[in-house]
């Protein structure tokens, strides 16, 4: 048995689920550790072949914090160099406020490793931008009231008053109460992508309208691993061809491009 090491619980962003975005960081402490704790139904076992030969693998789908916490505090007393392996950001929806106040009430040193979170592929896979000037520089990430109770502050119709590009959670045995939620606001031809599995090898995503949304989630016979993406951005390059970052324009002056005729600091 190895000796005890001072090595933390390192909670690790797994990415939406494609084994090749997780970060550099994340793959070098899975290729390191002794134990991985994982949610399999969220995390594909090929995020899994980063960890080499021998690594003690356990599926958490099943467990309840109070089934998880010992597992892990065993292995770390033991001197073993544990992981918690958790799909997308550990920050969004993870139940990770809860974990780390019961690691810290056990004496366990934790450090957290950001990840790619789905709302991001969705806009690579979609390939636009979700804040573009002069049409939307705002992005909500939120989810449907359901078993979860949302604050009555973040009310989905409230939120949708903005109009910005929103990346929808969790929502999908919700949508039909979602979809009028946002029709509220948003215009019924707003664009809205339905987002699913996204990073795995059976990834679909649908394009219609907010009208749409509830149809389409439906006849795809979704309910669950599914991010909504509703905003005026999802036009593509078509949405707003005059919209351009101040930043890159030839009258825009800051630190390291002074204007025109003027030399740059050094």
């Amino acid at each position: 048995m190895r000796e005890p090491t001072s090595w933390p619980v390192y909670i690790v962003g797994a990415g939406p689920g494609d084994p090749e975005l997780i970060t550099l960081r994340g793959q070098r402490l899975l290729a390191e550790a002794d134990v991985v704790f994982y949610t399999g139904s969220l995390v594909p076992e090929g995020v899994l072949a980063h960890c080499r030969p021998g690594v003690e693998a356990i599926d958490t789908r099943s467990f309840t914090l109070e089934t998880l916490l010992p597992q892990i505090v065993e292995r770390v007393k033991a001197g073993r160099r544990v992981v918690r392996l958790q799909d997308g950001d550990p920050c969004l929806y993870g139940a990770l406020h809860e974990l780390l106040i019961r690691l810290a009430e056990a004496g366990i040193p934790f450090e957290i490793v950001p990840g790619v979170s789905a709302f991001q592929l969705a806009a690579a896979r979609l390939q636009v931008e979700l804040t573009i000037p002069k049409l939307v520089q705002t992005i909500i990430l939120t989810r449907a009231s359901g078993r979860t109770q949302v604050p009555e502050a973040e009310a989905l119709a409230s939120l949708a008053a903005h109009r910005a590009s929103l990346c929808l959670y969790l929502s999908a045995r919700h949508v039909e109460q979602a979809q009028a939620d946002l029709l509220a606001h948003y215009p019924a031809d707003t664009p809205v992508a339905v987002c699913y599995r996204l990073g795995w090898p059976d990834e679909q995503i649908w394009l219609g309208s907010l009208a749409e949304m509830a149809a389409l989630t439906r006849q795809a016979g979704l309910e669950r691993t599914v991010l909504y993406l509703v905003s005026p951005a999802l036009k593509g390059l078509s949405s707003s061809r005059s919209a351009r970052s101040r930043l890159y324009s030839p009258d825009h002056t800051h630190l390291f491009r002074r204007k025109m005729g003027q030399q740059p600091r050094l």
